[in-house]
């Protein structure tokens, strides 16, 4: 740190306060009984206000800007505005030791020997209360909540607005230790309201809001009369008895002296948001000073340490951008950094320290040696083993337990020193001197050994990765390199400041200077972009640049350098350089000139890096060829011009190699037919026709039909030309192709064929079926559009085919349910089998879409044909089982469908003695399987239901209990549980039939004699069912109808 004195003026009398405007442009100061109004930026004094009768002790400004207040011993308080007119004033009873605004609110606290006073713009009156003490200091915290008060008996007040006590802080010193000066912290980043205060005890402490303190009290070894922070709270400045301002740290540790003064210090304050302080001092001068903060700082590759703060340092990964902080509560003098060591100067001692671990991303350092001793040097630098201390023209080398090793004399002053590796132990070093010589020097060496000298001074220096070249910026802002070997001056280039070679590149380095930052890459012209601040490291694609007090790495595209290379054809350099960090477009670029340069293996690494697949893979079979023995230089590059999409030159490529037909192929997989065809010129009609071919498949390819079509016909490719004629329904194109091709050309005429079917146009596809003469598929297309009449009169004419008609026909019939015309025509077919299989499949059908008289039609109709299929003696004695078995089943069926209808429909069309004699037949008959269909427990609950209603109970009853074993549906569970009950009131015996003695004249009973079994009233049901069943007789019912 150190202050720059920008101006000075005297007051005649001791200057006790001062305030800066809020904008920095004016500075009050209290001075005798007037304020002096100065104009910041020279120093000049703008006007002397008059309006108190004693002298001033105090004033301070609004944060707004808008007025100030000043405090006097003639025990008066003025309000001034910012044009420098008084509009208020006010009285205590005591003088007025100091005044402060609230941040916040604009609130004026006015403080006297006995009394403090609140007032604001909106009051009429000030509020006043008590004091205890005499107050000497006041300050307002940031949020403008809290007032603190300083008092002559050692006891530090926290009130809030309302002027209420919420603290009481009673210093150890009492009343021997007067509060003379108090400030809070300004800063918005701290947590806590912190309170900074100093007494004449000699003390500077800290307190929180809450009256705890903060640390120790720290010894100031003086009578301290004003305190105040910087703006943002990060440094502290303290004046008094040592007639000097110091600089403190934000915990209270002294960086150093601001300025020195000839009489105490009772003011000083720092201009808002600036690095200028102004001091009063008690004869009334008036200083006004710059803090310069030098930067300290250090830098190895990617690691950069730097001081933060005054007393911490703070090792930055360039890379990774990690930070870690190591706070050393003293002065950070100088910094060095290398490889996994750092070393920090503090004021009475250096520490060493050293990285955890090897690993390149490790940020945690630990503390390895301490040299306990205070050392005064320009330059530090620090190896594996030692440090290196640079005083003016001498160098010493140190252990790390501070062992002065050996010590080199120079010359002339030291001005730029660097480690450039080697061994731990033996490093060596850079030396640049005044007089422009550069050393080389190793720790373990005591001689030095001269690189070169020129006859400049040397301002900044580098060496390159191979340590054959060597950078210096001399004092003329020239950048020279020269050769380390032949002492030859390469090159050299104006305007720069500082240099760095890059890491990664034997040939580039970069220079900073007058705003733009300068690449150059090994003799080609700089390559320039705008850059403030000073190149110190250059790492593959990373330039690190220091500008003011922050390091940043800066991402530049190594463009630039890698066309130059690229314009050379140097294709091996300019990837080096894009190794470095170049865009995707500049590799691309990179890798489409290194294999039009047939560099093969720049260009594939190139493409590698792009990932284009497509160029690797030509690559590699342009190896491949290589390897078989292929030699033609021009046709490897035929192949890269046709792949870039030059096809005009790779064509002149493919002739002049002999390869005619890889251009042709060329330009026709490119739809390039014209080319094509200039290209062929009046060649071979073979070549022209696939040509043509290869245009109609582009033209089909590129939906374009018509044009494919005319062309597919040209070239003779007529199966092609009818699937796109076919397939976009052009059926007179169709019409035209089919009739214009000889019969002899039978598949594409079969093609044609084919789409008229497909097209719904069955004559075109007749006549082009006559034309080949293919009389099974004209049978087949008429079969197909059910023409029957054309198929029969062909069927007569060629009986071979009557089987290809009928069956069909016969199937077509089936379908459309006309089953007595598809049984003719499978007659006529000679198949029998298949008929039957298709009446059995309809039986089948309407059993189980419970259809049971279709049922039993279609059994009676399939007996029929058993009978007619019995005529064959091979087939009789199985046609007649079956003939027996269906005319059985069609019974059933027929009975059962009486049956159905009653239990599912809520009306019978049937009598109840009908039904009772179904149900009695359909028992009787279901004494083996049950067939398909048929539920007994339908027959059973219809038997048992007439059975009552007849009043044939004891069979009703019979029927009941059968019900009882079987498993019923829900529907039919309450009906057969009631009339399980209600039966049970009946007699077991069945009702008599009426005496035909009792019949009146001319009644008749009408019923044959029946077995002692039944009852008079089963007689006559007897009766009915034989009505209804021709085959009934008078045996017993016992007996099976």
């Amino acid at each position: 740190m150190r202050a720059v004195l920008t101006w000075r003026d005297k007051a005649e009398q001791c200057v006790y306060d001062l305030a800066f405007k809020p904008d920095g442009t004016q500075l009050i100061l209290a001075a005798g009984n007037r304020l002096l109004v100065y104009d910041t930026s020279d120093g000049t004094l703008l006007q002397p206000l008059k309006g108190h009768k004693d002298t001033v002790y105090c004033v301070a400004y609004a944060k707004d800007g808008k007025r100030f207040a000043s405090g006097s011993a003639d025990k008066s308080v003025i309000i001034w505005t910012s044009k420098l007119e008084g509009i208020l004033k006010y009285t205590h009873n005591d003088s007025i030791q100091c005044v402060s605004y609230n941040p916040v609110t604009h609130q004026l606290a006015s403080c006297s020997s006995s009394d403090f006073g609140l007032w604001s713009p909106e009051q009429k009156s000030v509020s006043k209360h008590k004091s205890s003490s005499k107050i000497t200091c006041c300050s307002w915290t940031n949020d403008g909540q809290y007032l603190a008060l300083g008092m002559f008996n050692g006891v530090i007040s926290i009130r809030n607005k309302n002027g209420e006590e919420k603290v009481k802080i009673e210093r150890p010193g009492g009343s021997l230790s007067p509060v003379w000066s108090i400030c809070w912290n300004p800063s918005r980043e701290e947590h806590n309201d912190i309170l900074a205060v100093a007494d004449w005890g000699q003390k500077l402490s800290f307190y929180q809001l809450s009256g705890k303190q903060i640390g120790k009290d720290r010894s100031l070894n003086f009578d301290p009369c004003c305190i105040s922070y910087f703006t943002k709270g990060e440094y502290i400045l303290l004046g008094g008895s040592d007639k000097q301002v110091s600089l403190f740290t934000k915990d209270g540790v002294r960086l150093g002296t601001v300025g020195e003064q000839n009489s105490w210090v009772w003011t000083c304050k720092v201009k808002p948001d600036s690095n200028y302080v102004v001091v009063g001092c008690q004869d009334g001068t008036i200083s006004f000073y710059q803090l310069i903060f030098s930067t300290v700082h250090g830098l190895y590759k990617d690691r950069y340490a730097y001081r933060d703060s005054m007393t911490d340092v703070i090792v930055q990964h360039l890379i990774t951008e990690q930070k870690v902080r190591i706070k050393c509560k003293e002065l950070v003098k100088k910094i060095a950094i290398y490889k996994n060591r750092l070393a920090i100067q503090l004021p009475e001692k250096i520490l060493i320290y050293e990285l955890y671990s090897d690993d390149s991303l490790d940020m945690r350092y630990r503390v390895k040696e301490k040299i306990v001793r205070k050392f005064e040097c320009n330059l530090l630098v620090v190896c594996a083993d030692h440090i290196i201390l640079c005083q003016e023209k001498r160098l010493q080398c140190l252990s790390f337990s501070g062992v002065k090793e050996r010590e080199w004399q120079m010359e002339s002053l030291i001005r730029y020193i660097k480690v450039i590796g080697g061994p731990p132990g033996r490093e060596g070093l850079l030396v640049g001197l005044k007089n422009g010589q550069i050393l080389k020097i190793f720790v373990d060496s005591l001689f030095a050994i001269v690189l070169l000298k020129q006859a400049t001074a040397v301002r900044c220096l580098d060496m390159s990765a191979s340590r054959n070249k060597l950078a210096v910026v001399d004092e003329n802002d020239t950048c020279l390199v020269y050769d380390i070997h032949t002492k030859e001056l390469l090159f050299q280039e104006p305007n720069a400041n500082s240099v760095a070679w890059n890491t990664q590149c034997e040939d580039m380095l970069c220079f900073s200077g007058g705003g733009y930052l300068n690449i150059k890459a090994s003799t080609f012209p700089v390559h320039q972009q705008k850059l403030q601040g000073f190149v110190v490291g250059y790492n593959g694609s990373r330039i690190f640049c220091l500008h003011a007090f922050s390091m940043s790495a800066v991402e530049v595209p190594q463009s630039a350098p890698m066309y130059q290379y690229l314009d050379r054809k140097m294709f091996r350099e300019a990837y080096q350089i894009a190794c470095l960090g170049v865009t995707d477009t500049d590799w691309r670029e990179l890798a489409m000139e290194a294999l039009e340069g047939l560099e093969f293996e720049t260009a594939k690494k190139a493409f590698t890096r792009v990932q284009d697949l497509r160029y690797l893979e030509l690559i590699n079979s342009i190896e491949e060829r290589k390897k078989r023995g292929e030699t033609n230089n021009d046709l490897f590059l035929a192949d890269v011009f046709s792949y870039q999409g030059k096809f005009h030159e790779a064509a002149k490529l493919y002739k002049r190699s002999g390869h005619e037909n890889l251009a042709l192929d060329m330009y026709t997989d490119l739809r390039m037919f014209e080319y094509a065809k200039d290209f062929l010129g009046s060649g071979d009609p073979k070549e022209t026709k696939m040509l043509i071919t290869k245009q109609a498949d582009w033209a089909r390819n590129i939906n374009e039909p018509k044009a494919a079509v005319e062309m597919y016909i040209s070239a003779g490719e007529h199966g092609k030309a009818i699937a796109i004629s076919g397939d976009h329904g052009w059926v007179d194109t169709l019409i035209d192709i089919a009739r214009k091709l000889d019969k002899a050309e039978r598949e594409p005429l079969l093609m044609c064929a084919h789409y008229f079917k497909k097209l719904d146009n069955p004559g075109y596809a007749a006549e082009t079926y006559l034309k080949i003469g293919d009389l099974k598929s004209l049978v087949q297309l008429h079969v197909e559009t059910q023409r029957w009449d054309e198929a029969f009169a062909l069927g007569e004419k060629h009986p071979e085919f009557k089987d290809d008609i009928y069956v069909p026909y016969a199937q077509w019939l089936a379908e459309s349910d006309r089953f007595e015309e598809a049984q003719k025509a499978f007659h006529k077919a000679g198949r029998q089998g298949e008929a039957v299989r298709v009446l059995e499949q309809l039986t089948h059908n309407a059993v189980v879409e419970s259809r049971f008289n279709d049922a039993a039609y279609y059994y009676w109709m399939l007996s029929m044909q058993c009978l007619d299929i019995a005529q064959d003696p091979a087939q009789k004695d199985v046609m007649l089982g079956k003939f027996h078995h269906f005319q059985h089943l069609a019974e059933l069926y027929h009975g059962y469908h009486a049956i159905q209808r009653y239990t599912e429909e809520p009306f019978s069309f049937h009598l109840p003695e009908t039904l009772f004699n179904i149900s009695r037949f359909l028992l009787h008959s279901l004494t083996k399987d049950t067939p398909l269909g048929i539920s007994k427990v339908n027959t059973l609950f219809t038997l048992a239901k007439q059975s009552k209603a007849l009043g044939a109970y004891k069979l009703a009853r019979h029927a009941y209990d059968k019900l009882q074993g079987l498993q019923t549906p829900a529907r039919f569970q309450k009906s057969i549980e009631l009339g399980s009950l209600t039966i049970r009131s009946k007699p077991f015996h069945d009702s008599e039939p009426p005496d035909p003695r009792e019949l009146k004249p001319g009644e008749e009973t009408g019923l044959d004699p029946t077995p002692p079994l039944l009852g008079p009233r089963a007689a006559v049901l007897l009766a009915f069912f034989r009505s209804w069943c021709p085959c009934a007789t008078a045996a017993p019912p016992t007996t099976r109808c």
